[in-house]
């Protein structure tokens, strides 16, 4: 049997169910429309993800470099003043001065070591210091921030001799 011969064999009735109409083909481009929409927002949502994770990362493994920089200076050390740099400033990518044209070198993290008093009420109060490592850099259009604390004491680790 020949196609022609078959679509002519179809009643009336059933030939306009043969194909999509116009309102059909709209709903289901509008459906195909949002969908794609959906999917490149959330590529572009992820992307975001990804390098503010990725500055997380840099942040935390920057402050807990300095963190065990201070942690080899002595007490007295950290007691001088102009001794432990109290302000910093580090690229995103290490070898950025090398790599010029890495776009994630846009991102700097600016730092700052605040060294204090321990707050504690005890007689070892004196031999006791609190060293926060504060850091800052902006992301887009936000300010992002984190910072790390420890407690510093005379007779602490530093002295250990092995």
């Amino acid at each position: 049997m020949r196609i022609p011969q078959a679509i002519s064999q179809i009643s009336k009735r059933n030939r306009h169910s043969l194909g999509f109409s116009l309102v059909e083909v709209m709903v289901s481009m509008a459906i195909g429309g949002v969908g794609i929409v959906a999917l490149y927002g959330s590529l572009g949502m992820g992307t975001n993800m990804l390098q503010s994770s990725r500055e997380n990362l840099r942040a935390t493994q920057i402050l807990v470099e300095k963190m065990e920089t201070l942690r080899l200076y002595t007490f007295d050390q950290v007691c001088s003043n102009g001794f432990i740099p109290l302000t910093f400033s580090i690229p995103f990518d290490p070898q950025w001065q090398t790599s010029s044209t890495n776009a994630s070198s846009s991102v700097t993290f600016s730092g700052r070591v605040i060294v204090t008093n321990a707050p504690v009420a005890a007689s070892y109060q004196s031999d006791l210091k609190l060293i926060t490592v504060d850091l800052t850099w902006t992301s887009g259009a936000l300010v992002r921030h984190r910072d790390l604390s420890t407690l510093v004491s005379r007779h602490g680790l530093q002295t250990y001799i092995y």
